[in-house]
Formats: structure tokens, C-alpha cells, sequence
């Protein structure tokens, strides 16, 4: 049974108004909310970016049922796994074990703040794996030392750990990554609706969800909606290779300035017809994936959440996966 999300943009709103979506997306029948996990905005007008551990906290206090889960955090750089090996614990006994933890390689944007550099792919790709490695250690409880190429742990211990861990997504765009989900995590991560990726979890021996992010723009109006779209998210058409890279939002400012109305439009479901949504959402039932976060890119949240609890919610659980 495909389950649907809500994406909490960090980047375009205020911790409170972050909690205040969470709990409308709960009331609006969505079964998770996803949150991003950034230093810095895409963009400068965005204008936000709160921390999304003290966001989750309060979440997890301001709701009832709803599942959390970051999307994605980049366990070492900026952070080090033993502070998310501790996070993610709370958060998920906060939460009474509604939380998942979704990790990834990272991007420029976020990670180099702390001034230790932003390595290769390859290098990111080892990072990761150990950073999985050093977390299962410490969710074992007691006190661990771990001692790898990149990272170190001296003796540490989480002594708050819940009976039943975090479950752990890990974002993939290739063999390599979707290698590290299937041995190291509990589930994959994807943005785009790689039928190809699912299937080579699969053959590597992945047996969890798949998560997928399905973009859209609802608004009141085709002009709002694309509008509101272009504004905030034209540099999602940059591609990985530039999202990935990229230090700070005045680069994606010049990066994204080329990027037209109409190149947003081609990519994204604009305006209010539920039915262009629906499409939009099929590819990701279709490639294999059972947990969809909706990112809606309008203007509105509040009226977008007023309709997928009246309208889109219960016809996108109707959607069957088509056969291949």
C-alpha cells in the first residue's frame, strides 16, 4: 500500500509555521511529513532555513500519528554520526516511534560551512558508509569506539535509545548508492521516479520502502501557481551535478538566472486541476515506490491542504501501480 507524505520546505518557512503545516498535514489525512535538512536557502528569497532537529522535536509534541522523517540529512560534515545517532533517537522516542531517518551524501550549499571542504562523490559515498556504520554501533547501546578511514569515535554512548530503532532511508541515484541502501539501510530515498533504481535495490538485496518526492505546484490559479513555482524553485532545473556543488544561494541566483516561466512549467503540474497532480504523482506508484512525499510548490500551503484533505489525498490512494 503506497503511503503519501507532505514535504516541509525548511528553506521557505519559520520553525513555527513548519509545526503549523506538520499538524494541517496530519488533520489533512497525510501519513508523513518529510522535512529538509539545510544550513542556507536555495535561494535568498526563500528566506529560511531553522534548524530541523528542534523543528522535529516539536513536531513530534504538536501531533499524534503523523510519521517524521528527514529528507535528507548528510550525517557527517557538518554533523558528525554520533550527534545523529543521538538525534535521531530522540527524536524518535519523542515521537513514540513515528520517526525516519533519512539520510544522504549531501551538497556544497549545507556542508561546507563548517570549513572542512566538500569531497568527491567517492569519498561522500565511504563517508556515508561509515557514518551508517558508526550509528549502528551506537544504537547497540553501551559504550563504543569506532575507528575508520574518515571517521573516528572515542567512547561514546547513547543512553536514551528507544526499543525500537529508527528505521534508516538512504537517498540513492545510482548502483553505488543504491548499494549502501540495500547493505547498511532500511529503506531507499530517490528524488526522481527511477523505475531502474528501484529494481537495482531489489537485485541488491533491498527488501524496505522506497521513498520518492513528486513536486508539484498547486494554486488557485495557473498564473499564481507557476508564479510562486518559478520564484522559489527554479533552481531545482539546475540538475544534480550544479545542486550538489554549488556553495551558497547567490550561486544558484546566477545559475537558475536563464531558467524561464515556461522551462518550470514543461517540468512541473501547475494550478489547481487535481487531475495534472495526479499525474504528476503516477511515475513514482508506477517505478515501485510506496512512500511518496507531494512537495507542493505554490503559494498557498493552507488552501493545498484544505484541498488534498477534500479532493487529492483520497483520489491519489486510489492510484494502482501500473503493470510493467
Amino acid at each position: 500500500m503506497v503511503q503519501f507524505g507532505y514535504k516541509l520546505a525548511a528553506e521557505g518557512f519559520g520553525p513555527a509555521e513548519l509545526v503549523h503545516q506538520a499538524q494541517r498535514a496530519e488533520a489533512a489525512g497525510f501519513d508523513f511529513v518529510e522535512i529538509s535538512d539545510h544550513y542556507h536557502p536555495w535561494l535568498d528569497v526563500q528566506g529560511h532555513s531553522p534548524f530541523a532537529w528542534s523543528v522535529l522535536g516539536a513536531i513530534a509534541q504538536g501531533t499524534e500519528r503523523i510519521g517524521l522523517a528527514t529528507g535528507v540529512t548528510c550525517p557527517f560534515l557538518r554533523y558528525h554520526p554520533a550527534i545523529i545517532a543521538q538525534a535521531a533517537a530522540t527524536v524518535a522516542l519523542l515521537s513514540d516511534g513515528r520517526f525516519t531517518l533519512g539520510v544522504g551524501a549531501g551538497e556544497r550549499l549545507n556542508e561546507h560551512v563548517v570549513g572542512h571542504g566538500f569531497p568527491a562523490v567517492a569519498q561522500r559515498h565511504d563517508m556515508l558508509r561509515e557514518s551508517l556504520e558508526v550509528i549502528r554501533l551506537l544504537w547497540q547501546g553501551g559504550y563504543q569506539s569506532y575507528e575508520g578511514q574518515y571517521l573516528n569515535v572515542e567512547d561514546a554512548r547513547v543512553f536514551d535509545l528507544p526499543d525500537a530503532l529508527p528505521d534508516i532511508a538512504v537517498a540513492a541515484s545510482g548502483s553505488s548508492s543504491a548499494a549502501i541502501a540495500a547493505e547498511l539501510g532500511d529503506g531507499l530515498f530517490a528524488t526522481d521516479p527511477d523505475a531502474d533504481l528501484v529494481v537495482e535495490y531489489e537485485r541488491l538485496g533491498g527488501t524496505g520502502p522506497k521513498y520518492g518526492e513528486a513536486a508539484i505546484a498547486w494554486g488557485k490559479s495557473d498564473d499564481a501557481a507557476l508564479e510562486a513555482a518559478w520564484a522559489t524553485a527554479r533552481w531545482s532545473l539546475t540538475g544534480w551535478k550544479v545542486m550538489s556543488e554549488l556553495p551558497n544561494p547567490v550561486n544558484f541566483e546566477a545559475a537558475s538566472a536563464y531558467i524561464r516561466r515556461d522551462d518550470v512549467a514543461d517540468q512541473l503540474s501547475i494550478g489547481p486541476d487535481p487531475e495534472a497532480h495526479i499525474e504528476a504523482v503516477r511515475p513514482y506508484v508506477d517505478a515501485g515506490f510506496d512512500r511518496i512525499a507531494v512537495m507542493n510548490l505554490g503559494p498557498d500551503p493552507d488552501a493545498f491542504l484544505d484541498v488534498y484533505a477534500a479532493e487529492l489525498g483520497p483520489r491519489l490512494r486510489d492510484l494502482r501501480r501500473s503493470a510493467r
